[in-house]
């Protein structure tokens, strides 16, 4: 589609891809939104949307990542008849443009966990990013873009909310999750890690397939505890574990990297 020339801020031979996530609660539920836009040969300006299914249970940080994976990935299948090389992805995600360069030189070498050792969150979606960042044959450069400043943010922003309200695709990470008990939020870090040994209930459990862990959503249930209802995630070498159910374990004394070392008994 031509428009008016309302972005001062283009270049020729340069694809600029606009891009957003969305995700919204009750049910949990994210949504894409992608805008192509690029300069002809006249230095007419051209764009492009993408409407997309949304998908079950998405936080925002993945349907971030998900809307520049498939941004790039459904490129080549647009009519753009002009020769470009570079492609600019334009996001108001920081947590992509201060992570990007770390999934593209260092997570990889260290098995996808960070200096503590604690696995990265959405691995397989960065390392699905990484790998068709290299099928482009350019440069794929990452500019942050702050959210509905401008014509085309709003719209990849309206896209998302309309995606994440559409027929619903099956979640991009399969977890598992059962009611909690505590009337506390979740706080990521809340509880210390002492070598411990105490009563926790999991509210969710997920498989990290690239560092080979689990993570549990948990909350504390011994009384005694100076956590005791208080939610928080852990990792874990142990996969049997299961949503729904109570365990006695103990804990390992690594805060930065909180684990459960071992599973004392199940309780009922």
């Amino acid at each position: 589609m031509r428009r008016s020339n309302l972005n001062i801020m283009l270049k020729k031979n340069i694809i600029y891809i606009y891009t957003d996530g969305s995700s919204l609660p009750k049910p949990r539920r994210g949504g894409i939104g992608i805008r192509y836009v690029y300069l002809d040969e006249n230095e007419e300006e051209f764009m492009i949307d993408l409407e997309e299914y949304g998908y079950q249970s998405a936080t925002n940080n993945q349907m971030e990542l998900e809307a520049v994976i498939f941004g790039l990935k459904k490129l080549h299948r647009q009519i753009i008849p002009i020769n470009f090389n570079l492609i600019e992805v334009r996001t108001d995600s920081q947590y992509i443009t201060t992570n990007i360069n770390y999934a593209k030189y260092t997570w990889a070498r260290i098995q996808w966990k960070n200096k503590f050792g604690r696995p990265i969150e959405n691995a397989i979606q960065w390392k699905e990013l990484v790998n068709q960042i290299g099928k482009m044959h350019c440069q794929v450069q990452f500019i942050w873009f702050k959210g509905k400043s401008d014509v085309d943010t709003k719209a990849v922003d309206k896209s998302a909310k309309s995606s994440a309200r559409s027929v619903l695709s099956p979640s991009i990470i399969p977890i598992k999750v059962r009611r909690k008990k505590s009337p506390l939020n979740t706080k990521r870090g809340w509880i210390d890690m002492k070598g411990q040994k105490i009563k926790i209930h999991i509210i969710s459990e997920e498989y990290m397939k690239l560092s080979k862990l689990s993570k549990y959503r948990y909350e504390v249930l011994s009384r005694r505890s100076n956590f005791y209802n208080c939610v928080d995630f852990i990792y874990s070498e142990l996969h049997h574990l299961r949503a729904g159910h109570n365990y006695l374990v103990t804990f390992n004394k690594d805060s930065k990297n909180p684990g459960i070392l071992n599973l004392l008994a199940e309780l009922n």
